[in-house]
């Protein structure tokens, strides 16, 4: 269903309805969830999803360079449900995207960028990739060497999402460049990947672990939980 309406109208109608069905008590603990990174409308995870099918049956998605106009409004927004509608409306269309979306996809990771949106988007990343392999290591080469934490996060958790084998030598290469950080998200993000690729080689991650003693305990604990 094409989109009838211009993005910032959209944007305004998914205000209001978001704004209508927030809890101001449900808002306050969401934020304090968060950090108080974010103000919310306070509408839990279940009411939230019949509300955004609603808003696109009603009004559809956007394609193409709306899209792109869209979401960003949407990450203009101070309240975190509307970052993840608009989040949402990329995880709908984006198996329709070009090669350059990737750009985009960085774009987002960046803005307004706390674990929650960053770790859903990295699935947009696996999903992205799979269409476009031959970008994978130069793009996550250039997000390793930003020194922006999320993207660094994105390059090592993005092959948790995926329909293809694991590059190995790249995650545990990219794992090893990271292994003195001390950010918590990083070390979390290296025990993650870690952990799910055991699922697919245990023995390989079993050596790998014994191999680095050197790698954050917490990363350690993470990695280990199904060996």
């Amino acid at each position: 269903m094409s989109v009838k309406i211009s993005p910032a109208l959209y944007l305004q109608k998914a205000s209001m309805i978001l704004s209508e069905a927030g809890v101001h008590e449900v808002a306050e603990k969401q934020s304090a969830y968060m950090r108080n990174k974010f103000p919310f409308y306070g509408i839990t995870a279940p009411q939230t999803k019949p509300l955004f099918k609603e808003l696109f049956k009603n009004y559809g998605k956007f394609t193409d360079e709306a899209l792109i106009e869209f979401v960003r409004l949407c990450f203009e927004n101070e309240y975190r449900e509307i970052h993840y509608f608009g989040i949402l409306m990329v995880e709908k269309q984006i198996k329709k995207q070009k090669a350059d979306f990737s750009h985009f996809l960085e774009e987002i990771i960046i803005t307004n960028a706390w674990w929650d949106s960053v770790d859903w988007i990295s699935k947009m990343v696996g999903i992205h990739f799979s269409r476009f392999p031959q970008q994978i290591k130069p793009v996550t080469r250039r997000w390793m060497d930003s020194e922006n934490i999320w993207l660094q996060r994105v390059a090592i958790i993005f092959q948790r999402y995926k329909n293809y084998p694991t590059d190995e030598a790249l995650l545990y290469q990219y794992i090893l460049e990271l292994k003195s950080s001390q950010k918590f998200f990083i070390q979390k993000a290296a025990g993650w990947a870690l952990r799910d690729h055991s699922k697919e080689n245990p023995s390989s991650v079993r050596n790998f672990i014994k191999k680095h003693p050197e790698l954050s305990s917490l990363t350690i604990r993470e990695a280990s939980k199904y060996l």
